[in-house]
């Protein structure tokens, strides 16, 4: 038997809200692009992508998701991201879009991609750092908490956001 081929998408969610990232769960986020698929590419774009689409991987705090779709119909998926303007949890609509990062063949490629990728948001960040508390983070952050991108990037996003 064949192993079925995959794609991963690794998109970011992007948000004026505040309270987007912070309510978004898998259901919605896989919800939101399943309809953007029907949307655009009907009932038979939406069997075809439905066919192993999981969400394999969300973090709430930066945005970042990691979608799966058989590697024969990734391209309906990607193409129907950009239709994504919004989602729904719990009743409340969130004005959003999806923003694709990297497109890979397998979740480790994806991994690596967003390690270079947090670093070089955090160098942005650092660049700005002016008060003490931001210049004792970057100490903190050089000395090596890149190991743990998720943790850093959240705790940057508190700082800057309360400063």
């Amino acid at each position: 038997r064949a192993a079925l081929r995959c794609r991963y998408l690794l998109c970011e969610i992007v948000s004026e809200d505040p309270r987007c990232r912070q309510c978004i769960d898998e259901r919605a986020v896989g919800a939101a692009a399943k309809d953007a698929v029907a949307r655009t590419h009907g009932d038979y774009g939406l069997a075809c992508c439905s066919i192993s689409f999981t969400v394999k991987y969300l973090n709430a705090y930066t945005g970042i998701v990691l979608l799966r779709c058989r590697k024969d119909f990734y391209r309906l998926l990607w193409s129907a991201l950009p239709f994504v303007t919004y989602l729904e949890n719990r009743n409340q609509r969130y004005s959003c879009f999806f923003n694709t990062l990297h497109v890979g063949g397998t979740i480790r490629t994806c991994q690596k991609f967003l390690v270079q990728y947090n670093r070089k948001q955090l160098l942005l960040l650092l660049h700005n750092c002016t008060s003490e508390g931001k210049q004792l983070l970057h100490s903190y952050i050089l000395k090596g908490a890149l190991l743990h991108m998720d943790f850093v990037l959240c705790c940057m996003m508190h700082v800057f956001h309360f400063s």
